[in-house]
């Protein structure tokens, strides 16, 4: 559990990172060669955050201002500049402020759980989100042409809106929108109506591409009575 004003070292990427998610890491720049051991050489965890200005190479990106704790899990020396790393996010935190004393970026940060985790009308909202998160994933499937497929959906209304961010397919803009909604009804609310509109444009790509493998019968012939 993250300390309030705590010093966390911050790895900017290009991409968002939900409690619960695994994400794998290359790391090759010195200067995130240098996070990674003072990281293990303490506590094995940093904060991922999507870059809003900047790049994940090169000068230091400026990120947005809530993120995820990310715990290393494993580590794989490839050569001695390349280092394959595994993490899986824990926490959002908000991010006060940067701090530029290291070589690498470190943020002072809190927790930022969500809120009203308890409200009674969750159960209600998560149900509804298993049942459209299904739905989608049949559609995102049948789309892609690969099976896509929750073994044993979540229970817990906190774990189905996480998962659910991680599955949709949108920009990382909008899941960044997604990880910083306060309020966890608002979040389940609020994806649920993603997919709703995601499952639809599917549905439209998917009938314009079964359009698109009909045969062609310019050539057939008609006769008249």
């Amino acid at each position: 559990m993250l300390a309030s004003n705590r010093q966390l070292p911050l790895f900017p990427l290009d991409s968002v990172l939900f409690p619960g998610m695994t994400l794998p890491l290359r790391i090759f720049e010195p200067r995130y060669h240098q996070m990674l051991a003072d990281c293990l050489s303490s506590e094995p965890v940093f904060g991922v955050v999507l870059i809003k200005e900047g790049s994940e190479v090169g000068q230091p990106a400026v990120p947005y201002d809530v993120g995820t704790t990310a715990r290393i899990i494993g580590v794989e020396k490839k050569t001695p500049d390349l280092i394959h790393i595994t993490t899986v996010g824990e926490e959002r935190f908000w991010l006060h402020r940067l701090l530029l004393n290291k070589p690498y970026l470190m943020g002072e940060v809190e927790p930022f759980p969500l809120a009203d985790a308890d409200a009674a009308e969750n159960e209600v909202l998560a149900a509804q989100g298993r049942t459209l998160l299904a739905a989608y994933l049949e559609l995102l499937s049948e789309a892609v042409g690969a099976k896509i497929q929750l073994q044993r959906p979540p229970e817990d209304p906190v774990k189905v809106a996480y998962l659910t961010a991680m599955l949709l397919q949108v920009t990382p803009s909008e899941k960044q929108r997604l990880l910083s909604i306060v309020h966890l009804p608002d979040l389940l609310r609020e994806e649920a109506s993603l997919l709703h509109d995601e499952g639809k444009t599917l549905s439209v790509m998917i009938q314009a591409l079964k359009t698109r493998e009909l045969p062609d019968d310019t050539d057939a012939s008609f006769s008249k009575n």
